[in-house]
Parts: C-alpha cells; structure tokens; sequence
C-alpha cells in the first residue's frame, strides 16, 4: 500500500470516473487503474462497483476512502512541519473569497502580499459561502475569507475586521431626508437584494428581523451584483444597503445618498476561515499578517452590532 495508491482511490472517489481520475493525477488511466486494482487484491476487497455508472463506492470503500483521508492529509503535514520549521513561505496557495468581499478588499492586499511572498502561487476564487465550506472541507482550497461566524465546529474563524452597513436611499425614498437611519426604519419590502445564496442578503433579513416576508408584486428583483442594485437604487426602484468598504470610492453625487445607522451599527465579521485540518499555518498567517496591516487604516470601528450572515439567525 503506497500514498499515491490512497491519492488515486480519492480522485475517483471524488470524480466517479476513472478517466477523469486520472487526468487530475496526471498520469495515464491505464496507470492509475492498475494501481488502484493492485491495492484491492491486496486487501481482498473490492474498493469500487465498476459496474454503477457513475462509479459508486462499495460499503467498506467507503470507510476505506475515509481513512485514506485521514492518511493522505498526514503525510502532507510532514512537508508543512519542514516548510514552517525552515521559515519557508512557498507553494500553490487556494483562496476563496465571497462576492460582496472580492472587488473591495482583494485590491487592497493582492500586490503587497505577491510582492513580499514571490514564491506563493496564490489561486484566488470567488465563491459563495456555502461552495466555500464544501471546497474547504474537501480539500479544493486551503483558506478563505467570508462573513462569520458560521457555527460549523470544523472551520476555524479569525476576525479581519467589523465592516458596518450602509443604507443607499434614493430622492425618491422617505427616508432620503433623514441625516441617520435606525433598523426600525427598514422595510423589507422596500429594499434590493442579492439573490439567494449570497450570506450578505441574510445579513440584511436578520437586520430588518423581517424573515417571513411577503414581497410586493409591484417590483421584485435580486441580483447577483451589488453594483446593480445601486444603479436600481438611483433609478428609484428601492433602497439598498451595502458594506462599508463599497462606499469609499462612490463618487461625491451617489455620496449624497449614503445613510449610516444611529447608535451602534449592525456590521459584518469579516474573517479568514481554514478547515480544522489545513497543513498550510505558515501561508495562513502570513496571509492575515498582510491583509491586517491594510485594513487596519482603512477600517476602524468598535462600536458594531455584528450581525449574522446565518438564514435566520440574529446576534
């Protein structure tokens, strides 16, 4: 039984095909097969039904597959206890980022960090929160930066930063006169939102506390881009809210309809999450070192309310 055999079974495991298999490991079908059909009759057992299409895991494959996880992940760890004993900060480095983060904090942090790391290949992705914990889980990105807290026991949560939120009122709204803006003032059904699956849209619902709405058939949208609702915003189809940091460059005009919240903000945890399990420490904290030194002049406040980016679910 070698390692590369116990990487093979997990890359059909994961792929249900062979071929497809093969290709990620970047060997030949007739190569990995072999291997994989060595590996069972020493073991007397049968790993795969061949015969299920797509390929299915037979019972004791399927507990056969967990260890070699658990195997897998170990022998990778001997690499990662060198790499950080010899101070090295190298190697394919899998980032995924939400989308309401992405176009605001990655180009505040991406040259500086390339910069000061030149042996990093840094591979960043944009995902939803949920794609982000089924990546991180599986092994398809080493670390992540998303709103939390999440409450998933394997994903560990360090705070970047608390970013507020927001209101952008059109003329037309009634709250366009108001200096200030308070949670009370917030309709549900007065305001565009991203579409599901974004965490920042259950942000918002926890912040208005308005889960069980009924939306007006007068106008209805949720989009997947917030600079989309600020275009709707300004054409007076609703209000919006957004994060703080999209607010900095807004040119003096769309300003004008900015309205931050009296008393505490409600705010969003913005936070670098890694499995329970990831090997790279090194990169991680060297990662979260360059991003705090930026963010640090960039976004400062203590008086926040975080809110939740869980359906359903207020702090």
């Amino acid at each position: 039984m070698t390692i590369t055999q116990l990487k093979y079974i997990l890359a059909v495991a994961e792929y249900k095909n062979f071929t497809v298999a093969s290709e990620h490991c970047y060997v030949t079908q007739p190569t990995l097969s072999m291997q994989i059909q060595k590996l069972e009759e020493e073991l007397s057992v049968q790993i795969f039904n061949r015969n299920k299409k797509p390929i299915e895991l037979t019972d004791i494959g399927k507990s056969i597959v967990e260890q070699a996880k658990l195997i897998v992940d170990e022998s990778n760890r001997i690499k990662d206890i060198v790499d950080q004993q010899k101070g090295y900060v190298g190697g394919e480095f899998k980032l995924g980022v939400i989308p309401t983060v992405m176009p605001t904090l990655l180009p505040m942090f991406l040259q500086t960090f390339i910069k000061k790391y030149p042996k990093v290949n840094l591979i960043v992705e944009e995902l939803t929160t949920d794609n982000i914990i089924k990546k991180l889980s599986e092994g398809h990105i080493d670390v992540a930066i998303a709103a939390t807290p999440l409450e998933n026991e394997a994903i560990i949560e360090k705070p970047l930063y608390y970013e507020p939120f927001v209101g952008f009122v059109p003329n037309s709204s009634k709250l366009f006169s108001k200096e200030k803006i308070s949670t009370d003032d917030l309709d549900v059904d007065d305001i565009l939102l991203l579409e599901e699956g974004h965490c920042f849209k259950d942000s918002i619902l926890n912040i208005c506390g308005n889960l069980k709405h009924h939306r007006k058939q007068r106008f209805q949208l949720e989009s997947g881009n917030i600079s989309t609702l600020l275009r709707l915003s300004k054409e007076g189809l609703g209000m919006t809210l957004l994060p703080y940091l999209h607010t900095i460059d807004l040119c003096a005009e769309d300003k004008k309809h900015l309205r931050k919240f009296e008393g505490t903000e409600p705010a969003r945890e913005i936070s670098i999450i890694y499995h329970k399990s990831q090997l790279k420490l090194q990169l991680i904290e060297a990662l979260k070192t360059t991003i705090d030194g930026i963010v640090r002049g960039a976004i400062s406040f203590s008086d926040v309310k975080i809110i939740s980016p869980l359906p359903n679910k207020h702090i």
